[in-house]
């Protein structure tokens, strides 16, 4: 991914303004303080806490990407392998549970990235 595209910015755990520094205290999606996130980018200076209450609009990111993943899991078990509707439900309820900390992330970091621009001489 080349960087300046909101997806670099998205899978790489960085600053959505200038690319550089990191959203997330730490890099691990599966450490048990996961959704830490600093305050300001160290490299922009940019605000990551918009204003309270900022980031329940990335409840909404996060239920469509899980929508995303059950459509596609269902049209793979489903519709192609031709597996039951039970085992469609349990596997998509396992892959949910297991990808939470990651899919909380990666909502949030989108749901920045729609509001905040790439400035590539923002230093």
């Amino acid at each position: 991914m080349l960087k300046g595209t909101k997806l670099y910015s998205i899978f790489n755990n960085k600053c959505p303004k200038c690319h550089t520094g990191d959203f997330f205290i730490n890099k691990n999606s599966y450490n048990s303080d996961f959704i830490k996130m600093h305050d300001k980018c160290s490299y922009c200076g940019e605000l990551f806490n918009k204003e309270v209450g900022f980031y329940y609009g990335a409840m909404y990111v996060s239920y469509g990407v899980n929508i995303i993943i059950g459509i596609a899991l269902f049209m793979l078990m489903v519709l192609i392998f031709k597996l039951g509707l039970l085992t469609y439900l349990f596997s998509f309820l396992g892959i949910v549970i297991i990808l939470f900390p990651w899919l909380m992330r990666i909502s949030r970091l989108i749901y920045i990235n729609i509001f905040v621009k790439f400035d590539s001489a923002k230093k």
